[in-house]
């Protein structure tokens, strides 16, 4: 059972090294590729490029506009890589110090090595589900809204149907009125 397991993270990791595009490498085709970069961002990317590779998932977040910590997080997340490394967050991993055994290097590497494709399926899946969670949201918020809209106009509507008769009733009674001095100035 151990070696199916182990044999299945190899295949993992093998398939996210040739799935792997590197930024300092790329064609405009690879770039275009990976799921996110369109025309506009892989031309600055060539164009940056052109001013020399980069170094690190920083240098190509501040010298690529348009491309934050968000967006490099699911370009890498696609399979894109600086210098064959994957993003790993803001916070740069802390220099190794020089006492510490090699035993814990190798065990920093180990760890390294799993495929981001891994890490990134629950991230994918939770956002597909803040999204329709979202659209749900935003249906029901509509809904609630033509609703409060109906009973608002049949209210409107209500109020104006007895406006009406009220109306009549009072021009009526000015009637009335206008008519009584008339009458008694007629019986003078």
């Amino acid at each position: 059972m151990l070696k199916k397991i182990l044999v299945l993270v190899a295949m993992l990791y093998a398939a996210a090294c040739f799935a792997a595009v590197d930024v300092n490498k790329a064609s405009a085709a690879e770039l275009d590729s990976i799921k996110g970069i369109g025309p506009g961002i892989s031309t600055k990317i060539l164009d940056e490029r052109k001013k020399g590779n980069f170094k690190d998932w920083n240098d190509f977040i501040e010298r690529v506009k348009g491309v934050g910590e968000g967006n490099a997080a699911k370009f890498s997340a696609e399979g894109m890589t600086v210098g064959g490394a994957s993003f790993k967050g803001v916070a740069a991993a802390p220099a190794a110090k020089k006492d510490e055994k090699p035993a814990a290097k190798a065990d920093e590497k180990k760890a390294d090595a799993k495929p981001a494709s891994t890490a990134a399926a629950p991230v994918a899946k939770e956002e597909k589900k803040d999204a329709k969670a979202e659209e749900k949201q935003k249906k029901a918020d509509e809904a609630k809204a033509k609703k409060d809209a109906d009973k608002q106009a049949n209210a409107d509507a209500k109020k104006a149907k007895d406006a009406k008769p009220a109306a009549k009733e009072e021009k009526k009674d000015a009637k009335a009125e206008a008519a009584k001095p008339a009458a008694s100035a007629a019986k003078k």
